[in-house]
């Protein structure tokens, strides 16, 4: 896919919650997935062996401190990271907070969906957002990578 037509260099994808000069974190709006964070390479790229090994070393750890921050402030039962691209070839880690009640568990999310959601559950799941947010915040500002 040409850089021209690529989602991921012409879009944040989400609200960006941090950005330097090589990966933005980004938190996605799904409604079913609260704290559901990519974590983006800048630079057009398609694969981790794309990159250089430091530039690789760089983008892993940033997806370990984002689930480290979804671990801590969301507390979910489990945490899919996953990277695709299948439809949008730019290299992105799909961070995401699972709970054994959500609308796909325990298939992926892009799966056959098993149940509605509990809505006082969402709620509870959104409230804790912004304390995520925070974290990220604060976590990659005094972050050395």
């Amino acid at each position: 896919m040409a850089k021209e037509a690529c989602e991921l260099c012409m879009h944040p994808g989400g609200e960006v919650i941090y950005r330097d000069d090589n990966y933005r974190i980004v938190l996605v709006d799904d409604e079913r997935y609260p704290g559901f964070c990519r974590v983006i390479w800048n630079a057009h790229a398609a694969e981790m062996t794309d990159l250089s090994t430091a530039e690789r070393a760089i983008l892993i750890a940033a997806v370990w401190q984002v689930e480290e921050a979804i671990r801590e402030t969301m507390q979910p039962h489990k945490i899919n990271v996953a990277s695709l691209g299948n439809v949008v070839p730019h290299l992105h880690w799909h961070v995401i907070p699972r709970y054994e009640n959500d609308a796909h568990f325990p298939n992926p999310i892009w799966g056959e969906v098993k149940r509605t959601p509990n809505s006082s559950e969402l709620a509870k799941r959104k409230a804790m957002v912004a304390r995520l947010r925070e974290a990220l915040q604060d976590r990659f500002e005094e972050s050395l990578l």
